[in-house]
This record gives structure tokens, C-alpha cells and sequence, in this order.
């Protein structure tokens, strides 16, 4: 009689490392129900910073989340410059040490921060790295990252990182599930819109557009004399205030600092008027939401490229910072929402270029780079 006394598999460990804004925590909370969804038995780890929003959106999504020392990499010559190498030094010893406590078979990185120490020290042991690059243009971490993997996936067909394959972006199943016909009436309820009138939804994103804020104030009274509803998620801190300082108020006008659930913003929305960071175009694009993009005008100018294809496509409007103003709201953005057939065909052309399942996509990628 023989038996058989080997040891059960192993659990697979996958540590997933970025952080720092809501635009790497979460694709990496998608790729992580992912690799659930397809291995139950996983064990997840998520990797960031002790100062980052990670420290309060991980935790909340149920995942444990261990920190390492943010090594910020100085673009001018200075004492930060010269301090580098110890600081980048003691952060890839950390990363090594959460590396060899998790047993980690695979590292996924989506960028920020804490990235580059962590694809540091798994390339010291080994570990199979996973990309994901959610901009068109790649961040430093992950072009560090690229010379070490061959699993290399971006958001946007454009980007250029060596190997890389188009996957789209990792997004909430809430908004790449999302029927807009169908659920339209319940989030205008919800939000506090009128269900037969046409609805602008305007979003700075979570830190907020003070700029974008000030131009849609000083439109309120031609949007409303047109028919239009503005529901305005001002972000926290940045809320629009009067002459009086109190909280603005006007017609077909509602503004709020933050919105739990963008799927309902996606859902409720004629246009959205929105900063054009990379979750915010990818999602537009899956659901089909027409969309005037305002880039951010300060940094590597990532925001105009993330947009790009779509607006080439047709499927949005992008305008400068600097030309948002209410001259321009009212010559271009009153006649969009008054042009129904517009709208339907611009929302026709964003699908039409959207991904979906990205999140399943890159849960492959992880589970092919740790079979490789």
C-alpha cells in the first residue's frame, strides 16, 4: 500500500503593488477581484505608501495593505538628489522583506511611488513581474519596471512600453457592468435630477477643478435659461461659494463634494465635463458616456494624450483649461445637450472604442506570468 504523503499546493501569493491616487488604487482593487474571481485560494497583498489614499480605500475594499517609504525621484538637482540612492536603498530592503514574508510567486505593479522598489527587489529574487500602465504616457516606475518583464499590459493602444499589450483599463465590475438605458432613471432619481430633462454632470475629479469650477458657476444662468440641470461634484474642500460666501445656489443647480458611485454619475449623464485622467476616459469610453474632457494643464500633458483617440474618433469634445470659459460653455456645450442625435452617435463611437473586461484580461496576465 503506498501513500501518499506529499503537501497540498501551496496557496498562490500575488503581491500588487501602487498607490498614491485613486488612479492606481483602482485598477489594482479590479485586478485584484479579478485573480479572486479565477483563484479563490489566492492570497492578495496590495503594497503603498503610509501617507496615500491606499491607507483607507484598501483596507475598506477588505485586502491588507503593507507600506513602504515613499522615494519620491527629484527632477532638479538637489540635497533630495543627493539623498536618493540611501532612501531608494532602504525602501527596496523593505520591499524585499514584504516580498519574502508574503512567500509572493508574482508582483503586479500599476505604477506611483512605491513601484520602482518593488520591481527592484523582485527582480532580485526572481519573482515574475506584471505591468499594468493606466496613462499613454508610461511613468517613470513602470518604464524602470519594463526592462525586467515581459508581462507587460497599458490602458491605451498608443503607449509606448516595449512588449506591451493593449488590455484597457482594470475598472469596478459596478461601472464595466453598467447599462446606461436602463439605468438612467434610477441614478437621475437618485443624484436629485429631473428624469425628462437634460442633465450635465461636471467632475474635477477628487481633489477638484477650481478652474473648471469658476466657469461653470459664471454659465449657471445660460444653462439653466436652456433647459439644462447641472448636478456639480465640486470635490472635497472646493466647494462653489457666492459673493456672500455662502454655498452657490441657483436654478436647475445642485452641486455636492463628493459622489459614492460613479457608475450612477455615468449612468445619469447627457455630458460629462471632466478632467481627462486615464480611469476617467477608459470608463467614459466602456459605458458610453459623452464627454467634454478638460486635461490638466500643469505636468507632462498625459491628460491630452489619455484623451486623444477619443476625441479624434469623435466620441468627445476636449477643450484647454485656459479656453473653458463661459463664452465657451455657452457656444459649444448648450448646443451639444440640445442635439439628442449628437449624443447618441457620440455615445455610439465611445463604446464602440471601450474595453470592458480589462480586469479579467489582466488577471490572465498574472496567471500566465506565474505558469511562464
Amino acid at each position: 500500500m503506498t501513500t501518499n504523503t506529499s503537501r497540498p499546493a501551496k496557496p498562490l501569493s500575488v503581491v500588487l503593488a501602487g498607490g498614491g491616487t485613486a488612479g492606481h488604487i483602482s485598477p489594482l482593487l479590479a485586478i485584484a477581484e479579478a485573480i479572486k474571481a479565477q483563484r479563490p485560494d489566492a492570497a492578495i497583498l496590495a503594497v503603498g505608501t503610509p501617507t496615500g489614499m491606499e491607507t483607507r480605500l484598501i483596507p475598506a475594499a477588505g485586502y491588507e495593505l503593507a507600506t513602504i517609504d515613499r522615494v519620491p525621484f527629484p527632477r532638479r538637482p538637489s540635497l533630495d538628489l543627493l539623498r536618493l540612492p540611501g532612501r531608494l536603498s532602504g525602501a527596496v530592503k523593505q520591499a524585499g522583506r514584504i516580498l519574502d514574508d508574503a512567500g509572493a510567486d508574482v508582483l503586479v505593479g500599476v505604477g506611483g511611488y512605491v513601484c520602482t522598489p518593488m520591481y527592484l527587489a523582485a527582480r532580485k529574487r526572481r519573482i515574475p513581474i506584471v505591468i499594468h500602465e493606466a496613462n499613454m504616457k508610461p511613468g517613470l516606475a513602470n518604464r524602470v519596471g519594463a526592462r525586467f518583464s515581459k508581462h507587460i499590459a497599458v490602458a491605451f493602444a498608443g503607449t509606448k512600453l516595449p512588449g506591451a499589450r493593449h488590455v484597457g483599463m482594470p475598472m469596478r465590475r459596478g461601472i464595466s457592468g453598467l447599462d446606461r438605458s436602463t439605468a438612467a432613471p434610477g441614478a437621475k432619481s437618485l443624484l436629485g435630477l429631473e428624469p425628462g430633462k437634460p442633465a450635465l454632470i461636471v467632475t474635477g475629479g477628487s481633489s477638484g477643478a477650481a478652474s473648471i469650477n469658476r466657469s461653470v458657476a459664471a454659465a449657471l444662468p445660460a444653462l439653466a435659461a436652456a433647459g439644462i440641470q447641472t448636478l456639480h461634484i465640486t470635490g472635497t474642500g472646493k466647494a462653489v461659494v457666492n459673493d456672500d460666501g455662502g454655498l452657490l445656489t441657483s436654478d436647475s443647480y445642485r452641486q455636492v463634494e463628493y459622489v459614492d458611485g460613479m457608475e450612477n454619475v455615468y449612468a445619469a449623464a447627457d455630458v460629462l465635463l471632466a478632467r481627462a485622467g486615464a480611469a476617467t476616459v477608459s470608463e467614459v469610453s466602456a459605458v458610453g458616456v459623452p464627454a467634454v474632457f478638460v486635461p490638466l494643464p500643469i505636468g507632462n500633458g498625459e491628460q491630452a494624450l489619455n484623451a486623444e483617440a477619443l476625441v479624434n474618433a469623435g466620441g468627445a469634445l476636449m477643450v484647454e483649461d485656459k479656453d473653458l470659459t463661459p463664452e465657451w460653455l455657452e457656444t459649444n456645450l448648450i448646443p451639444l445637450l440640445s442635439d439628442r442625435q449628437r449624443l447618441e452617435d457620440m455615445a455610439r463611437t465611445s463604446e464602440r472604442l471601450g474595453i470592458r473586461n480589462a480586469d479579467q484580461r489582466m488577471a490572465d496576465l498574472v496567471l500566465e506570468a506565474v505558469s511562464a
